[in-house]
Parts: C-alpha cells; sequence; structure tokens
C-alpha cells in the first residue's frame, strides 16, 4: 500500500506525502492489533498465556478508540489540507473519547457494586 500512496500522492499533492504514508501504516497497525491472526496477536496472548480471543477482545476497544481519532484527523485533512487543522480535531476527538469511556467505566463499576 505504501508504493500505491506514494504514487498517489504525487500525482496529487506532493505536500500530502507524510499524511497519505502515515495513513497507510495508520491502518496496518490497526488491522495488526485487531486481526486474530496477526503474528503479534498470537505470541503476545501465548506470552502471556491468556486465551487468544480473549486478548484479540481485550485489544478491541483500544484499538477502535484510536482508529476513530485517527480517522476524524485524516477526513479533516483530507477536506482542508491544513495539518494544523487535522490535529485540533483530532485532539478534541481524543477528549471526547477520553470522557465517553471514562463515563462507561464509572456506569460499569457502579453497576457491579451494586449488584
Amino acid at each position: 500500500m505504501l508504493p500505491i500512496a506514494g504514487d498517489m500522492a504525487g500525482a496529487t499533492d506532493i505536500a500530502m506525502m507524510l499524511p497519505m504514508l502515515g495513513a497507510v501504516l495508520a491502518g496496518s497497525v490497526f488491522g495488526d492489533h485487531c486481526s486474530p491472526i496477526s503474528d503479534t496477536t498470537i505470541l503476545s496472548s501465548t506470552g502471556a498465556r491468556c486465551n487468544h480471543i480473549d486478548h484479540v477482545s481485550t485489544q478491541l476497544p483500544y484499538a477502535l478508540s484510536v482508529a476513530l481519532v485517527s480517522c476524524v484527523g485524516f477526513i479533516t485533512l483530507g477536506m482542508t489540507t491544513s495539518v494544523a487543522i487535522s490535529f485540533a480535531a483530532a485532539t478534541v476527538t481524543f477528549i471526547a473519547v477520553c470522557f465517553v469511556l471514562s463515563a462507561l467505566s464509572k456506569a460499569r463499576m457502579a453497576k457491579e457494586a451494586n449488584v
């Protein structure tokens, strides 16, 4: 995917080369964390001596929240071609995700305390 993204950046706007390559690398890391057949996922679950599918399911909330923040940043960058605006949008999204996950965690702990 890196050569394809590099060719696309060269054909459209060379200033977008680094963000396009970053998007490819972000997607590959996301896929590596979420794939149950990834070598690093298998080795991590084996090294931790835990059930493989349990390890994958515990990785998903983290990977999906970071993927959401990255998607917002890359979509904003594609629409505005401004790194500063893209970074600001990703930062706001990150803060919102942190608040939502914190509220969900507190609600889960309160529910468990009442049971």
